[in-house]
């Protein structure tokens, strides 16, 4: 009797908590189902055009392509092509190295998709929680539906701000069950980051044993003081698990290698998770490359930054509702069904964001060239219609 009690005032406690975030947890796995079943729908199909004509501001990708020196660390190890055990280059070191954190609390992966998808697999069996934001990237959520476990998701506030007040709320009300708490930071697909000082209410409010899993794949572009970059939690020994790529800023998504920095007891918990084999010998090259090519990096944060922000300037001045974007992407509110807007970007040659349900009325679109841009926004006014001046 003691233990259908306490399970039935567990599943009141959570109920309060999903109705707060307006969602029951069986109505969420299907809703989750749902939203990705809409946002496909009319969704255009970018197989049946010519790829390499397409202007592509649909997938946040570094529209400049890997530095030379990348270009050339890579080119000089396809004579590994042939072999299993050959040299890294040092890669493991060299992240260890930038990030002033030892060998052990590093863990390479196939992508920052892999790490997502083995935190999920390590911290959430069967009926547990993560805790986070909606809408986020949620590819976690959806590795989630895939262990059986369920995820709590908060509302953005009127700002498309993470409220991370109720994150902390939600967690503490449903301790025992949380697997670990997601932040992407800076969040896709707004743009906005959680402030440091955010990170640390999180991380002091919530019981320390719940794990912290921050998503940092846009960092790199961000130059609002308000930030800080939450490795340093790692070196405090917290349980943080930081996720990284190179598929951005250093220009390599399709060669996929991202990593995770956590205390080293995670990272042994990880490490039998991730395939044999994940990454391959060129991008490890490369990579290593990337993070000593600080100039790149530098002049990368700078076109992009600049090319952002005279479209986002252009789209205000037309009278566009706008989230400030610290990213290599922003969104804009197009007043229709983004699906739609995107066939139409499609015919003129353009890919663009998908839909991130509930804001259906929210393009996406990913910062290019100078050219590029300023093709989008010469298609832009031709699709879209001004907002009309009250």
């Amino acid at each position: 009797m003691n233990t259908n009690i306490a399970r039935r005032n567990f599943l009141e406690r959570l109920g309060a908590v999903l109705g707060y975030a307006g969602l029951a947890p069986l109505e969420l796995r299907g809703q989750s189902r749902s939203q990705r079943k809409a946002a496909a729908k009319g969704a255009p199909d970018p197989k049946k055009t010519d790829y390499d004509k397409l202007v592509k501001l649909a997938n946040n990708e570094n529209p400049y392509g890997p530095s030379e020196a990348v270009m050339e660390a890579m080119n000089g190890a396809w004579k590994y092509a042939n072999r299993y055990g050959y040299p890294d280059g040092g890669i493991v070191e060299a992240i260890a190295a930038h990030h002033r954190v030892e060998p052990e609390n590093v863990l390479l992966g196939c992508g920052s998709s892999e790490i997502l998808k083995i935190v999920d697999d390590a911290f959430l069996p069967d009926h547990k929680l993560v805790v986070g934001v909606d809408p986020t990237y949620e590819t976690v959520y959806r590795y989630v539906t895939n262990s059986k476990a369920k995820a709590i998701t908060i509302p953005l506030t009127e700002d498309y701000d993470a409220d991370i007040k109720a994150i902390i709320r939600t967690t503490k009300l449903n301790a025992r069950d949380v697997g670990f708490v997601y932040i992407c930071n800076p969040n896709n697909p707004t743009g906005k980051i959680v402030p440091k000082n955010d990170i640390k209410l999180l991380l002091d409010s919530i019981p320390e044993e719940i794990p912290v899993f921050i998503d940092e794949a846009y960092h790199h572009f961000v130059d609002d003081p308000r930030y800080e970059p939450s490795v340093k939690y790692v070196h405090e020994g917290r349980k943080v698990i930081i996720a990284r790529t190179f598929s951005k800023i250093a220009g390599l998504a399709g060669m996929r290698l991202g990593y995770a920095v956590a205390p080293p007891e995670i990272i042994d918990l990880l490490r039998p998770l991730v395939l044999s084999y994940n990454t391959n010998a060129i991008v490890k090259y490369g990579a290593a490359a990337a993070l000593k090519d600080t100039a790149y990096e530098t002049k990368l944060k700078q076109l992009n930054k600049q090319v952002r922000d005279k479209t986002l300037n252009e789209l205000k001045t037309m009278g566009f509702e706008l989230i400030p974007s610290q990213s290599n992407f922003f969104m804009v509110n197009v007043k229709r069904d983004v699906a739609q807007v995107g066939e139409e970007f499609l015919k003129k040659g353009f890919l663009v964001g998908r839909k991130f349900p509930p804001m259906d009325e929210w393009l996406r679109v990913s910062v290019g060239t100078e050219d590029e841009m300023n093709r989008f926004m010469k298609a832009f006014k031709e699709i879209v219609p001004t907002p009309k001046k009250i």
